[in-house]
């Protein structure tokens, strides 16, 4: 870029943020007119309260602490210490190069917006598939977040303190169904201090995990291993799946932080978000990678022999870990509820950066009511009836739990197989034509730096669409690609035109 229009800004080795000397940042008025979109939400978000959403969006202890038990079968400590440290390299190259896209086109439309723009051809079929992959992505890792957090660990941490303590699937279903309530009451009503609960929810998650690290390495009732044990047991005897084990612990490091792109919904709520979108994307993962390391390290010099964890009640081995380690159900209560919290705002935050994806693709007209869920309340400044779809999707792809108890299983897999593969699309595209927009971004990483990252980050996709692939999966995949292909047959084949073109910022 020629130096006479553009100065670069220090902005950490090998990435480049570029700003036009005249200005400091890209009007209003400049992004409707070059994304194609009037501004309908204010821009109330800051750098640090998108990034304390992405944060709150990972829940550290939650995301890592609710599917733990799969890090167990995986071997124990080796998979949860190496695993976690490789899943922070990898999925850094998806942040950085979702960064990219992010700074070229900062729209709340995300992927589906990127594909259209940066593919030579084939526009709109592509920004289509992607649109829906992002949106099934968006919708069940929402609803795997909350149907664990709101029952499953719940119910556990109830079995913990009450050994005989029994909830039905219609009980579970009902306590679900409140919070669900309750989530999108706060979600509706109290958008403008959003802003200040991610505030609070990233002060509240650090002082959460200094609390669980001093009070397991003070209790340590189940008695301390040593450095070694600490960071290199592994025993690959309960998965049965050889040396394949060590990957199946990759699962709960990889599940944390498998909805990092969602923040890019978050666009059109910022000011100067070219810039802004793409470090809350870079940061969130080494920030809470080192934040992590305090609360797995704890976890991993203090865990309970591995047998008697893999019989931890509803498959939930955080609590019982809790409750073992610190010697009393009292004590593992109360670390729990912690976690429990932090579920709660990860809950708010992710339920949010939903219900803008799901008003996004609305607002190009590719789905089903398209007019209903792509109107902005006016008075509450926020798109209320994207919130209730959102909402009443959640509630009604619950019930399947009353019929199949591997219901979360299949959440999770579908909603990370589903995000990566709608950060994989536009990634792939780009870095197929030479990544000629995203080298003009504001804020990019450069030709030589990015073809590398991107070329990780998708190897890694590709890795863990394999890695999360379940059978339970594909009755949950069948029925919302079924619900696709027949909107586009009825409607979208004539009349969905992709998103407007844009040259880009």
């Amino acid at each position: 870029m020629a130096a006479d229009d553009q100065s670069e800004k220090p902005g950490g080795e090998g990435v480049r943020v570029l700003e036009q000397q005249h200005k400091g940042s890209v009007t209003e008025g400049e992004l409707e007119t070059v994304l194609g979109y009037k501004t309908e939400m204010a821009r109330n978000r800051s750098l640090w309260t998108l990034l304390f959403q992405s944060l709150a969006i990972a829940a550290i202890p939650y995301g890592m602490g609710s599917p733990l038990i799969s890090a167990i079968y995986g071997g124990g400590q080796l998979s949860i210490f190496l695993g976690w440290i490789i899943i922070l390299v990898l999925d850094e190259s998806i942040a950085l190069s979702l960064g990219e896209l992010a700074s070229r086109y900062p729209t709340s439309g995300g992927p589906s917006y990127w594909s259209f723009q940066v593919a030579p051809k084939y526009k709109v079929a592509l920004a289509y598939i992607t649109g829906w992959v992002w949106l099934i992505g968006n919708w069940t890792i929402t609803l795997s977040g909350a149907y664990c957090s709101r029952g499953r660990l719940t119910y556990s941490t109830g079995s913990m303190y009450h050994p005989d303590f029994l909830m039905s699937d219609w009980q579970l279903l009902l306590v679900f169904y409140a919070l669900c309530l309750f989530t999108f009451v706060i979600c509706t009503f109290f958008n403008k201090y959003l802003p200040m609960v991610d505030t609070i929810c990233a002060g509240f998650t650090a002082l959460s995990i200094v609390i669980i690290l001093i009070a397991l390495s003070v209790s340590a009732a189940s008695g301390r291993h040593s450095a070694a044990y600490t960071l290199g047991h592994y025993d690959t005897s309960f998965a049965g799946y050889g040396s394949f084990t060590f990957f199946i612990g990759l699962l709960p490091s990889a599940y944390t932080f498998s909805a990092i792109g969602m923040i890019s919904a978050m666009a059109e709520e910022c000011a100067d978000p070219a810039v802004k979108v793409p470090w809350a994307l870079s940061l969130c993962v080494p920030i809470g990678g080192f934040a992590g390391f305090f609360f797995i390290i704890p976890i991993c010099a203090t865990l309970p022999p591995l047998a008697d964890v893999i019989l931890a009640p509803v498959g939930q081995a955080l609590p019982y870990i809790f409750h073992t380690v610190m010697g009393s159900p009292e004590g593992g209560l109360g670390l729990i509820f912690l976690v429990l919290v932090i579920t709660l705002f990860c809950s708010i935050s992710i339920t949010v950066a939903a219900s803008r994806c799901t008003w996004a693709f609305a607002r190009d007209d590719a789905i089903p009511g398209a007019k209903i869920w792509a109107k902005v309340d006016e008075r509450l400044g926020v798109p209320v009836n994207s919130l209730a779809l959102v909402t009443v999707v959640q509630m009604l792809l619950g019930l399947i739990n009353l019929g199949s108890s591997s219901a979360f299983t299949a959440f999770v897999s579908v909603g990370v197989q589903a995000l990566a593969l709608a950060y994989g699309i536009p990634i792939a595209i780009s870095l197929f034509c030479g990544r000629k927009e995203v080298n003009k971004a504001r804020w990019n990483l450069g030709q030589t730096l990015g073809t590398i990252v991107n070329v990780l980050a998708l190897v890694w996709i590709a890795f863990e669409l394999v890695l999360f692939s379940m059978p339970t999966a594909l009755p949950v995949l069948i029925g919302f690609g079924a619900i696709a292909a027949l909107w586009y047959a009825v409607y979208s084949r004539t009349s969905y035109k992709g998103p407007p073109a844009s040259e880009g910022l």
